[in-house]
């Protein structure tokens, strides 16, 4: 793969973040230049090696799942966290049977679990680790919850680095392209705390006869404009370095992993930047070694578009709310700009109060987990949990 290299970055606090860079070609040599690098197919099987790729999961088309699973780079862990419905027709078990047949013809190692599965929340309730649990007890409804479930398997597994991508994708060669570009941007990081955040160069849509490749997502361009005025009302100097607030496949190294806090629902994405940039840029932090070390957010444009399925309106005004929903109660955030905040969510039809914006739930970091604990009980109860390889 041929990528640029960041031609221009902003530094807020100890976090730094770099402008959009773009794959330039998808299969390259070893390039070693001054605005680009190129990686063989050594280097990166090298990461593909140490990395954990976790797919939440929940009611997809199966072919979709499939064609996913059969796109990651054959080196990789893969660990699918499945939420889909178990009653009348269980398609959880359809799943698992769809990941045993892909592992007869891989024979690649890969995982899966179910985020209500009994044994799964006891671990979490036996090691204290009770804010991803819902009130009765299991693992709570979520993308962050299912992200968090396969982090610690990840972990568990001994993986250096951790991707996540979607199952909703109609064009898994994207994928491919997707975990080459987290394996070849994370091994350049000059920290240890690293992220990679992608940009869809587009999303097409249907228009009448014939398909228009848009470059925006609906929800993203307002999510980047608040998240850089965020950054301007804070500094003082206008910016437009955020390019990707929704961005749903990223990846991170396992010691940035391990030190983040995660939300629930669609606001996980967005809140990453925010729990970062409270937590790193004034200096106040306990994770000392992350603050000398510093933090990257590298932000890379795709060759390939980006076609997932389509959700409906109530869909993009959730994911709306919930990206906006951060932002606004970000210690961060003055009122300025928590009131040009209420007035999108206003004129979008989103909200008529500003009671409605509700703040996100929070899940602290996995480091303060006893892993050795919590792998003893997982591994002695849960009954949906299947690894191969």
């Amino acid at each position: 793969m041929l990528i640029e290299l960041p031609k221009h970055s902003e530094v807020f606090g100890s976090v730094k973040i770099h402008e959009l860079q773009k794959v330039l070609k998808l299969e390259s040599g070893k390039v070693v230049a001054p605005l680009i690098r190129g990686f063989s197919r050594d280097e990166l099987r090298e990461v593909f090696s140490r990395m954990a790729v976790i797919i939440p999961v929940k009611d997809e088309r199966l072919h979709l799942l499939d064609g996913v699973l059969r796109s990651i780079p054959d080196d990789c862990t893969i660990i699918v966290v499945s939420n889909s419905r178990r009653v009348e027709q269980d398609l959880f078990k359809l799943e698992c049977d769809l990941i045993s047949n892909f592992y007869k013809i891989s024979n690649q190692r890969i995982a899966i679990i179910h985020q209500k599965d009994p044994g799964l929340s006891l671990a979490f309730q036996e090691v204290g680790y009770d804010a991803i649990l819902d009130k009765t007890g299991v693992v709570r409804d979520g993308k962050g919850e299912g992200m968090v479930v396969g982090l610690l398997l990840a972990k568990m597994f001994g993986c250096d680095y951790v991707g996540f991508v979607d199952a909703d994708n109609y064009i898994p060669c994207s994928v491919n392209e997707y975990v080459s570009i987290y394996a070849g941007v994370l091994s350049l990081a000059e920290t240890p705390y690293a992220m990679v955040r992608l940009h869809w160069r587009y999303k097409p849509k249907v228009m009448e006869d014939r398909l228009y490749f848009r470059k925006w997502g609906r929800v993203s361009e307002i999510t980047n404009k608040y998240l850089n005025m965020l950054l301007s009302m804070k500094t003082g100097f206008e910016t437009l370095i955020m390019k990707t607030g929704n961005a749903g496949e990223h990846a991170m190294t396992m010691k940035l992993a391990e030190i983040m806090e995660f939300s629930t629902g669609y606001s996980i994405e967005p809140y990453q930047i925010i729990y970062l940039l409270e937590e790193f840029w004034e200096g106040e932090t306990r994770f000392k070694d992350a603050l000398s070390s510093g933090i990257s957010i590298y932000q890379v444009e795709t060759i390939n578009p980006h076609v997932h399925e389509e959700k409906g309106e109530e869909h993009i005004k959730d994911m709306l709310l919930a990206s906006l929903s951060v932002i606004y109660h970000s210690e961060l955030a003055k009122d300025d700009l928590k009131e040009k905040i209420f007035e999108e969510l206003k004129n979008n039809e989103v909200v008529k109060s500003k009671r409605e914006i509700k703040k996100c739930i929070k899940m602290p970091p996995i480091c303060d987990i006893d892993l050795k604990k919590f792998a003893e009980v997982f591994e002695r109860y849960a009954e949906t949990f299947v690894c191969y390889g």
